[in-house]
């Protein structure tokens, strides 16, 4: 076991865990961060993707060794004093979600998308989002990044 202080959502939290423990694991049961979600632990899915220094990342396929130098944003570091951010609110307003599984994960990589490109085209946001959608959702995320972006879809 090793201890590791982890920059997340903002705030500095220790862990104790083996070097090679993955980064979802760790936020998940020994901080209780459970809304990065564990799909298919091979960092295929996407469903467990946060942020590490801004840019999505399959927290599945992270060691906390390796991200320990790194900021980490979870889904719940998205919104602000229970503010949801746009793309969030975007999310609710087109009942993007189905089952909601892989929804975080889809969350972060839009997130990551307007923040590099704030009016994605729609080649651009199929490029992005490469995170899997058991429910088929695609379109209505693909809505959502356009209304939260304010460009039409």
């Amino acid at each position: 076991m090793s201890k590791f202080n982890l920059n997340i959502n903002g705030a500095t939290r220790p862990v104790d865990v083996a070097d090679t423990t993955p980064l979802l694991w760790a936020l998940r049961d020994t901080l209780g961060l459970v809304g990065t979600k564990f799909g298919c632990g091979i960092g295929e899915c996407g469903a467990c993707t946060v942020h590490l220094d801004g840019a999505p990342a399959k927290s599945c396929s992270v060691t906390v060794k390796e991200a320990a130098a790194m900021k980490i944003t979870t889904i719940e570091g998205l919104a602000t004093n229970g503010k949801l951010t746009a793309l969030q609110q975007a999310w609710c307003d087109l009942d993007v979600a189905q089952c909601g599984y892989c929804q975080g994960g889809q969350l972060m990589c839009a997130t990551a998308l307007l923040a590099a490109k704030p009016k994605p085209t729609d080649a651009e946001i199929d490029n992005a989002m490469g995170n899997i959608c058991r429910c088929a959702t695609y379109t209505r995320i693909r809505a959502a990044i356009h209304h939260a972006a304010g460009s039409p879809a």
